[in-house]
């Protein structure tokens, strides 16, 4: 059994900027230190709850876990090549198939190409089609995991524009259906298996419309 983790750390980042302050030296004789962070719901690697997109639904505490935990197969994307869209033909050459109800994990090995601490991975990323999303929700996963600014207005926030809800595809079609989305995941270059047992569990944040999460995949789970 392996254990691979698909985290990205939480650090100083130009996009999110968390602040991240420490109390008390332990060498000096305090009794703890105790760190204290401050940063959105929907950085670095994440879960997102339908209340992000959907007025109304349910928040992240609501998740249950056998959503974010479970077997999960891998589409090797990592073909993929910069500013390209992913068309549901290229969802099907990576399938490595499986049954309804699993996570599904596309894995581009972005953070290879581009450093995520920078503007173009953003900027430079690969995303889904409108076809390509509807394409995922007829597998009926339970829950979709990407390793890259999936929809193509991602890279417009970043300069404040906004777009109509239906272009931020895998919000519209899978995540309004049900499907939880689990952002951001890094290190898919070190997976070796197709399926693999999947833990993408989100803070338990009340009222939260999404919440970190540290994403591990287990390899060789049922050996």
């Amino acid at each position: 059994m392996r254990i691979v983790d698909l985290s990205m750390p939480v650090s100083e980042h130009f996009r999110w900027q968390p602040e991240v302050t420490v109390k008390g030296d332990k060498s000096a004789g305090d009794q703890f230190r105790v760190t204290r962070l401050a940063t959105t719901c929907h950085g670095f690697t994440h879960v997102d709850a339908q209340a992000h997109f959907i007025a109304g639904a349910p928040t992240v505490e609501a998740t249950p876990l056998d959503q974010v935990v479970g077997t999960c197969r891998v589409f090797d994307l990592s073909g993929v090549e910069a500013n390209t869209a992913i068309t549901p033909h290229a969802l099907a050459a990576a399938d490595p198939g499986g049954a309804e109800g699993e996570i599904l994990l596309l894995a581009t090995q972005w953070d290879r190409k581009r450093d995520y601490q920078t503007r173009e991975f953003w900027t430079e990323a690969p995303w889904l089609t409108r076809e390509a999303a509807e394409w995922l929700l007829e597998r009926k996963p339970k829950a979709l995991a990407v390793d890259f600014p999936q929809d193509y207005p991602i890279r417009l926030l970043l300069d404040n524009v906004r777009v109509p809800d239906e272009e931020h595809v895998t919000h519209d079609v899978l995540l309004r259906a049900g499907v939880t989305l689990v952002e951001y995941v890094v290190n898919t270059a070190a997976l070796g298996e197709k399926r693999v047992l999947l833990c993408a569990a989100p803070l338990k944040i009340v009222n939260a419309d999404g919440a970190p999460a540290r994403v591990f995949a287990i390899e060789g789970y049922g050996e």
